[in-house]
């Protein structure tokens, strides 16, 4: 009997009307287009504005396009995964909010946190959900409102974020395509170097967290590059050995969208020609957990079925991680 896997059958991807370029943001904050694209490789980035909308207003947009794009009706959905850092609520869950918003009623839903990681260690639960036998449709999103916890008057941290969501249908595959292999790491000394500080139980939301600006995000950029380099290229390299595969066997590099100066080192380090990696962080930014299926939404129509495909991030915390996909379509 074959074995099963969880293939991608659909992808879709949603980013908010609103653009903050690089322009409008040397009148915010001290800096200039050329020193973020110098450093960043960032031009723009996409923000969601109007009161109460949160991110699962953008992961409900992103998953209607999914479900429209596969011709699938909402109540097949059995499970829905929504990996992201900024939740629309403590609880309940923003894939509650979007599975009820979009109809799809006979799931259940529940939100992951792994960072920029994230849409990795959704992918991977939502596999073992197809490759047990007990589902047959799942959803992943992917989806961050990072300007929520962004301080407009950082400017080593407000250049790099914007808001975004992506989304994949999971399914059942015999043929040898779908989710091959995965290799997620993690380790929590990272948390000095990138964290949200006050919010949660340790440090719970008082006048002075607010007043000390304890609610936004704060990163020491060193260390954390030297972090993401070396545990982004080891992972997908020790995922390329264990596969057997070569650069010349593997169709798309697709890594977290941070930084081009981290993308570059990656690829150089990894031995994988840049040519061959996905790259738009010039138009989005960091969305945190949407980086990943932003890419293979705006590479589809570029994908072919049967092409490897090398997923790979590095979040706060730290997380990170590579999957090896065998695109199904």
């Amino acid at each position: 009997m074959s074995q099963i896997r969880a293939a991608i059958t659909g992808i879709n991807a949603y980013v908010p009307d609103y653009i903050l370029s690089n322009k409008e943001l040397e009148s915010i904050v001290e800096t200039t287009d050329e020193w973020i694209t110098t450093r960043t490789g960032i031009k723009e980035r996409h923000i969601l504005k109007g009161e109460g909308k949160g991110t699962s207003a953008m992961g409900v947009e992103a998953v209607r396009g999914l479900l429209e794009k596969t011709n699938t009706d909402p109540m097949d959905i059995e499970v829905v995964i929504c990996a992201t850092v900024t939740g629309d609520y403590q609880f309940p869950d923003t894939a509650n909010l979007i599975c009820d918003e979009v109809g799809m009623k006979a799931a259940f839903g529940f939100d992951l946190n792994a960072a920029c990681s994230g849409f990795l260690y959704a992918l991977t639960t939502g596999a073992r959900f197809i490759e047990s036998g007990a589902h047959k449709k799942v959803i992943v999103i992917g989806a961050d409102k990072m300007s929520s916890i962004i301080d407009y008057t950082d400017r080593t941290t407000c250049v790099l974020f914007g808001d975004g969501a992506g989304a994949v249908l999971l399914e059942p595959d015999d043929t040898g395509h779908g989710m091959i292999d995965s290799l997620l790491k993690s380790d929590g000394a990272g948390q000095a170097y990138l964290f949200q500080k006050a919010g949660g139980s340790r440090y719970p939301a008082t006048l002075d967290t607010v007043n000390n600006r304890e609610h936004f995000v704060y990163q020491n950029g060193k260390p954390v590059f030297r972090a993401a380099v070396s545990g982004m290229s080891d992972v997908v390299m020790q995922v390329m050995q264990r596969n057997h595969l070569s650069a010349d066997d593997v169709s798309w590099l697709v890594p977290h969208q941070a930084n081009m100066r981290i993308i570059e080192t990656v690829s150089k380090m990894a031995e994988f020609p840049m040519e061959k990696v996905m790259i738009n962080i010039h138009k989005y930014g960091n969305t945190t957990a949407a980086t990943i299926p932003l890419c293979l939404w705006e590479w589809e129509p570029q994908l072919k079925k049967g092409d490897n495909i090398i997923l790979t991030a590095f979040g706060g915390g730290f997380t990170w991680g590579a999957i090896y996909v065998k695109w199904a379509y």
